[in-house]
C-alpha cells in the first residue's frame, strides 16, 4: 500500500528486492538472451557487447531519494519506491558506430512493448554541468505474444531498461564517470571536458564516415574490375589507357577478385590487407588483370597439388591464401620466388617435374 513514509517505504522496498533477487536475475539473462538472438538473426552490423545487471538495492533507494522524493511528498503523493524504478534490470548493447543505434532502436521496437524512450544522443549542451553524451535509453517490456509464453510468463509484469551506446559513447560514459565533483569544478575545467566531449564525438563520426568511404572504395573496386573485363583491359599490363597506380591490387580489389575463385571462404579484411602489402612488396606494379590471369591459369593445378600434399600430410593445412601463394609463385616464380618458404617451394618444384615427367 502506498504511503508517504519514506522509511516504512524503504523497508518494503528492500523486503521486496531481497524476495524477488532471483527473480530479477532470471529476467535479466532472458532479456539478453532475447536480444542477443533478435541481433543475430538481424542485419545490425557488429555488436561489440551485450551485458546487463540488476541495480544495487542502495542504489535503488538513493536514486529515488534523489530525483523523486522531495516532489512526491511536496505533492503529497503517496508512493512505492519501486513503481519509480524503471531500470531495476538493465541490459546495456555496445555496436561499433553511432548509426547503427537507430537500427538497433528499431529492432527491439518490433519485438517488445515500449514504454519509455529518451534520446541522450547530442554535442555538448549550452550548460555548464552537462558533459557529453551517453547514448539512446529504452523502457521495455515483453509483448503480448512473448509474455504468454510459458517460460517467460514469470516475467510478464518486470519492466526493464536497455541502454545503446557506440562504442565511443561507451568509452566517454566510462571516463565521464571517472570525473568527480561537476558542480563545482572551475569554468576551466569545465570548458576543457567540454572541447574532449566534442573530440569523442568526433571520433564518432569519423569512424563512420570511415566505415562509409571503406565501402565506397569497395563498390568502384567492383565497377572498375568489371569495366577491366568488358574493355579487354586483362591481357598485357598498361594497354587499356589506364593508368598503372588505377590498375594496381589493392585489398579492395583483391576482395573481389578472390571471392570469385574461392566463394566458400570468406576472406578477413586485416588478412587481406597484409597480404597485399606483401605481394606488392615483390611486385610494386602488379595489377588487378595479373591476379585475375595468375588465379585463372593456375589455380586447377594448384588445387591437384594441394590434394596431393594433403594425402601425403593429413596433420597439416593448405589454406586458401597458401593456394594463391602457389598460383602467383607459378605465375613468375623470379618476382615472386619469395612468396613461398624455401621448403614449400622445393617441395612444389619436386611435384611439378614429377607431373611433367608423366606421358
Amino acid at each position: 500500500m502506498p504511503s508517504l513514509n519514506f522509511e516504512r517505504e524503504k523497508d518494503a522496498f528492500e523486503t521486496y528486492y531481497e524476495s524477488n533477487r532471483k527473480l530479477l536475475t532470471d529476467a535479466k539473462n532472458a532479456y539478453m538472451r532475447i536480444i542477443g538472438s533478435l541481433i543475430k538473426r538481424s542485419d545490425v552490423g557488429e555488436v561489440t557487447k551485450i551485458e546487463g545487471r540488476v541495480k544495487d538495492r542502495d542504489e535503488c533507494i538513493k536514486k529515488f531519494h534523489r530525483k523523486y522524493q522531495s516532489r512526491l511528498e511536496s505533492d503529497e503523493q503517496p508512493y512505492e519506491i519501486k513503481d519509480f524504478m524503471s531500470d531495476l534490470i538493465g541490459v546495456r548493447i555496445v555496436c561499433l558506430y553511432e548509426d547503427q543505434i537507430s537500427v538497433l532502436t528499431e529492432l527491439l521496437q518490433r519485438h517488445f512493448r515500449v514504454l519509455d524512450i529518451t534520446d541522450k544522443i547530442s554535442a555538448v549542451e549550452s550548460t555548464e554541468d552537462y558533459f557529453g553524451y551517453k547514448g539512446l535509453h529504452m523502457d521495455l517490456a515483453l509483448n503480448d505474444t512473448m509474455a504468454a509464453k510459458p517460460k517467460y510468463l514469470p516475467y510478464a509484469r518486470l519492466s526493464f531498461e536497455v541502454q545503446i551506446r557506440s562504442l565511443i559513447q561507451d568509452a566517454w560514459s566510462v571516463l565521464d564517470h571517472k570525473i568527480k565533483y561537476k558542480k563545482s569544478i572551475p569554468i576551466d575545467l569545465k570548458r576543457r571536458i567540454n572541447v574532449l566531449s566534442a573530440l569523442f564525438e568526433l571520433a564518432d563520426r569519423e569512424f563512420k564516415e570511415i566505415r562509409i568511404a571503406t565501402a565506397e572504395l569497395m563498390q568502384e573496386a567492383t565497377v572498375a574490375l568489371i569495366s577491366d573485363q568488358a574493355d579487354g583491359s586483362s591481357d598485357e599490363r598498361g594497354t587499356a589507357g589506364a593508368t598503372s597506380s588505377q590498375k594496381a591490387v589493392n585489398a579492395f580489389s583483391f576482395m573481389r577478385i578472390v571471392g570469385h575463385f574461392f566463394r566458400d571462404f570468406e576472406f578477413e579484411e586485416h588478412k587481406v590487407d597484409d597480404f597485399v602489402h606483401d605481394i606488392l612488396k615483390l611486385d610494386s606494379s602488379f595489377q588487378k588483370s595479373d591476379l585475375h590471369t595468375c588465379l585463372t591459369e593456375n589455380l586447377k593445378t594448384v588445387r591437384e597439388y594441394r590434394d596431393h600434399f594433403m594425402t601425403e600430410n593429413p596433420d597439416k593445412t593448405f589454406s586458401h591464401y597458401t593456394s594463391i601463394r602457389h598460383c602467383l609463385y607459378l605465375y613468375d616464380q623470379e618476382t615472386f620466388v619469395r612468396i613461398l618458404s624455401r621448403g614449400a617451394r622445393e617441395r612444389f618444384s619436386v611435384w611439378l617435374d614429377d607431373i611433367r615427367r608423366k606421358p
